[in-house]
């Protein structure tokens, strides 16, 4: 499934993303923010695609008209004890693109679409530190609800600040 917005389009993942993903994906600045560390390779990102982003629920944000991904977003099932299982958007955007006020369009794409397929609250989560992402996380209405240890897949643990959005608080205008 694409998704279009006034300037993105938030497509599947494919194969051939390889080189851009590990163009982005390397920058020590992007991974580990999130948890993950900067990938090595070009075959290190396309093990990274068929393991982990090549899925139904996740995407490659573009800047259209353009195809070359530039970052990505997915959501799934949360894990943390006060999220209930309930969906949890994730995303990142390459650095030379930060600043330009694309995650917070598709995040609020990604909230549009999962609020009109019936979603009652979603959720987001930043790992505390990570400024760059809370404003992105309260630019789209979502409210602080609590906060968690995890371990990142980089086998730190670290502690998340976790934010919730309810279906009729949010505002796709």
């Amino acid at each position: 499934m694409r998704i279009e917005t006034e300037r993105l389009v938030l497509r599947p993942w494919r194969e051939d993303d390889a080189a851009d993903l590990y163009r982005y994906a390397s920058d020590p600045e992007v991974g580990p923010a999130a948890g993950w560390k900067p990938h090595e390779s070009e075959a290190d990102s396309l093990n990274v695609l068929r393991e982990i982003l090549i899925n139904d629920r996740t995407w490659a944000v573009t800047i259209a008209p353009s195809e070359r991904a530039v970052g990505s977003i997915g959501i799934f099932p949360g894990t943390a004890e006060g999220e209930n299982g309930e969906w949890e958007i994730g995303y990142w955007i390459a650095k030379p693109f930060w600043g330009n006020g694309y995650a917070p369009e598709a995040v609020r794409a990604l909230l549009s679409l999962y609020f009109a397929f019936g979603a009652k609250r979603i959720w987001c989560a930043h790992a505390e530190g990570n400024d760059k992402s809370r404003r992105v996380i309260e630019k789209c209405g979502f409210r602080y609800r609590f906060r968690a240890q995890w371990t990142a897949p980089i086998g730190e643990v670290r502690t998340s600040l976790y934010y919730a959005l309810e279906a009729e608080e949010f505002d796709d205008d």
